[in-house]
């Protein structure tokens, strides 16, 4: 882009004004909670978010997105062996019978299979210690500053841990991936099995909120007797995603509702962008374009009462300028934080002014401009 000095315009969006919603707290049971929107990167509602606690089986998110992400690569075949058992509930997986990596993860999330996780994480690695280092240079990556994985099923161990906060960050991170928010989703799936060639079995989803509330998306439960009850979940109602975490909660169904409704009875979806500004063309074919950006959606509390909108162009433009080119940027903010910035885009091309005139004919131009 062709810059000079920045022109910045500053100007008040008014929104429509709601009654502000209570900022009560949900009681839950729970030892450690949070409700995170990833639509705004907030952190609506929490209690010892930071709290490190063992996670039990919800550490198979890790487990099944590093599988999935390794799947879409090469989708390989993965024979079980007698190193890849494990206690605790399983895909009743045998010596010899062999599975692909994605059914691996179809496993992992539906019947929260431990020995799906130890053939993954085998699979993928020479060891179990190996894949932990994987899992816990991912969690670095993600921000997860307090968490330490040792195995790839959550099976106790006292320095296997994270917290509310962190696995809600892991949550966000997986339902990007769209082989796992489409096997999350899923109250039963079907595995085919390499071999036995016709061998078929229909794993139900533990993941009993798919059911008994219409906006859940998805989710991963955990138990053990160290970690007691564990459920990290994601719902979407009216265009907005909450994701919900519950450690140590013996209410954790219950909870996740109550949590799901207060945070979607305090958030909205609004409708930004669609704007246009005109822009002064040096040595065009015309003398100004249009740039315009496109409409966008932002995450906003209900009964905000306004958004602040920062539009950022050069002073001018030389020609040539390409339809689509990009010209500036507008800023919505609220409060102080910017929500989202849209490019501000050319809407047509414009050209040289006298791309081809001879020199005479320049010549001549410029003397009748002075004369």
């Amino acid at each position: 882009m062709k810059k000079l000095l920045c022109a910045v315009m500053i100007v008040i969006v008014l929104i429509v004004s709601a009654p502000v919603i209570s900022a009560a707290e949900v009681e839950t049971s729970a030892a450690a909670f949070a409700l995170y929107c990833p639509d705004n990167g907030e952190m609506l509602l929490s209690e010892n978010a930071d709290r490190e606690l063992p996670m039990a089986s919800t550490t198979k998110i890790m487990t099944t997105v590093l599988t999935l992400e390794a799947a879409a690569r090469d989708n390989r075949v993965v024979e079980f062996t007698d190193e890849m058992t494990a206690e605790g509930s399983s895909m009743y997986l045998k010596r010899g019978e062999k599975v692909t990596l994605y059914d691996l993860a179809v496993g992992m999330m539906m019947q929260s299979g431990n020995d799906a996780a130890n053939a993954a994480a085998l699979a993928l690695s020479d060891s179990y210690e190996h894949f932990a280092a994987l899992m816990n240079e991912k969690a670095r990556q993600l921000g997860m500053k307090h968490t330490h994985f040792v195995t790839p099923n959550g099976l106790d161990d006292d320095d296997h841990y994270s917290t509310a906060r962190d696995m809600a960050l892991l949550m966000n991170y997986a339902m990007r991936n769209e082989d796992f928010a489409y096997i999350t989703a899923q109250t039963s799936m079907e595995v085919h099995f390499v071999y036995p060639a016709d061998k078929f079995v229909t794993y139900p989803n533990h993941n009993k909120l798919l059911r008994m509330d219409k906006d859940c998306i998805g989710g991963k439960t955990g138990y053990t007797d160290q970690a007691g009850r564990c459920l990290v979940t994601a719902a979407r109602r009216d265009g907005i995603t909450l994701i919900a975490v519950t450690l140590d909660d013996r209410n954790d169904w219950k909870d996740h509702i109550a949590l799901y409704d207060e945070g979607f009875a305090r958030y909205e979806r609004i409708t930004v962008g669609n704007d246009s500004v005109v822009l002064d063309v040096v040595g065009g074919v015309q003398d100004a374009v249009k740039a315009s950006a496109a409409e966008a959606s932002v995450v906003i509390p209900k009964g905000s009462p306004e958004l602040t909108k920062r539009v950022c162009l050069p002073a001018f433009v030389y020609a040539p300028v390409e339809a689509g080119e990009r010209l500036g940027t507008i800023e919505y903010s609220l409060q102080d934080k910017v929500l989202i910035e849209l490019p501000l885009t050319a809407d047509e091309s414009v050209g040289y002014l006298n791309q081809k005139r001879s020199i005479i004919n320049y010549i001549k131009d410029l003397l009748h401009w002075h004369s």
